[in-house]
């Protein structure tokens, strides 16, 4: 996939990614920035995108579902140790970062392998707004994103 393509698919995903009403009351929800590396084992994945917040509110990402795994779970690394989580901030006006070596989704009891080129649909779950569905595209097993994430 070449990077013009993985840049329209971002941003792509985004527009369809939008929620809320952009109030300062409500969080407003999207993602950038979504890739899953080509997995090398056939049961798990890992994934890493972006929730940016643009609202004057805090939401929780609580779940994540996805129909090409069993269940995807939600992981924080704090200095060297890596902990399954039930949920994660996103804070007013900011973001939550899940990147190689930091938080990170684990696709687990995958049903089928994704490759390289295609696409993974995912939907985020949040404790007070609706969910966000992407297409996750997915990129060579040493893809390093320009964005650092």
């Amino acid at each position: 996939m070449s990077r013009r393509t993985t840049a329209t698919a971002a941003v792509i995903a985004g527009v369809f990614l939008l929620a809320g009403c952009g109030s300062d009351g409500k969080a407003d929800l999207s993602v950038e920035s979504a890739y899953i590396p080509q997995p090398v084992s056939d049961t798990m994945a890992a994934g890493f995108l972006t929730v940016v917040n643009k609202g004057g509110a805090k939401d929780e990402l609580t779940s994540v579902t996805s129909p090409v795994a069993g269940s995807v779970t939600l992981h924080e690394t704090v200095g060297s140790s890596m902990e399954e989580v039930t949920s994660l901030a996103v804070p007013a006006h900011g973001q939550l970062v899940f990147k190689s070596g930091g938080n990170h989704l684990m696709f687990e009891k995958l049903k089928r392998k994704p490759v390289q080129g295609e696409t993974v649909d995912v939907e985020l779950h949040f404790a007070e707004s609706g969910p966000l569905k992407v297409e996750i595209p997915v990129e060579s097993a040493v893809y390093s994103p320009k964005t650092g994430h």
